[in-house]
């Protein structure tokens, strides 16, 4: 799910400042060498392979690589029964826990050497002082991030909050943790509800809410009850969203789109793809940053 093909998951980001020049191959990705000790390698490569990544006045498309290293958690615990067993058979009457530990990383050290690395693709691009990452996982986000950081792009998530310098309302049962996140987001979502642009899926919708002792998910027509339980004081999380020629899930405390069903034609370079799919996801994006907008004196 990224940025070129399939439905799309994406997080904007505001670029704060960067380098003149973006030079992604110092910070290129690295195979693991075989037999090495390293368990995980990340860095940059091409969006394409062999095409450059600066694909158009100030935008460039990039794809961070994560390979890992890891046994297979099932594997592993086959491989200690069979060492437990085989300390058992040498006379040993009983194994502590510090052996059984001791063989458990034995067991992982033994498959891993002949273990192939998970691989992972993040797309991503630079398109002015926007950055378009696609992804909505924290931990992946926080590695571009850092990525982009050793070639010289500083940024900050992007909502409508942080771009209008608001201050974050309080809630008594939701909290934000994260950069860039508010109780804003529920706000917002919650005055969504009613609008004939933006509507709430009606028949297969999705809806997460925080009340004050769980959080609680609704699928199927959950209009009725999700007034309901706002009536009694929840909190929107997201929502599964649909406007006139799409449908995805809004997370409303990072402002971010996971889900996103995007049409497009076929075009005789992947470039004229991306800028049709961008183009696209940005309109959905300024659609959302409008609707806050408008919307923003019944937030609080």
């Amino acid at each position: 799910m990224g940025l070129l093909t399939g439905t799309a998951s994406v997080t904007r980001f505001n670029v704060l400042s960067r380098s003149p020049e973006l030079d992604f191959e110092s910070a290129a990705f690295q195979e693991i060498p075989a037999g090495s000790e390293v368990r995980e390698s990340q860095g940059f490569v091409p969006m394409e392979l062999g095409e450059p990544y600066e694909v158009g006045a100030a935008r460039h498309a990039f794809r961070v690589r994560i390979d890992r290293l890891r046994a297979d958690p099932v594997a592993v615990r086959e491989r200690l029964r069979e060492l437990v067993r085989g300390e058992v058979e040498s006379g040993v009457p009983t194994v502590s826990s510090k052996k059984r530990k001791q063989l458990r990383e034995l067991a992982e050290e033994e498959l891993v050497l002949g273990a192939m690395p998970s691989q992972k693709f993040i797309e991503g691009c630079i398109d002015g002082k926007v950055l378009y990452v696609g992804s909505t996982a924290k931990a992946y986000l926080g590695i571009v991030l850092q990525l982009l950081r050793k070639v010289g792009v500083i940024a900050e998530p992007k909502a409508p909050w942080v771009d209008r310098k608001e201050q974050d309302v309080t809630s008594e049962i939701l909290s934000t943790n994260e950069p860039g996140e508010s109780v804003l987001g529920s706000r917002f979502l919650k005055a969504l509800i009613g609008d004939r642009e933006v509507i709430l899926e009606p028949e297969s919708g999705l809806v997460r809410l925080q009340t004050e002792g769980t959080r609680v998910t609704l699928a199927g027509e959950v209009l009725k009850d999700t007034l309901r339980y706002l009536k009694e004081g929840a909190e929107l999380l997201s929502a599964k969203l649909v406007t006139g020629d799409s449908s995805f899930r809004f997370e409303a405390l990072s402002f971010r789109v996971a889900n996103l069903k995007v049409e497009a034609e076929r075009h005789e370079h992947w470039t004229q793809l991306l800028d049709e799919r961008l183009e696209k996801v940005g309109g959905l994006f300024e659609l959302l940053d409008r609707k806050y907008a408008d919307l923003r004196s019944k937030m609080e």
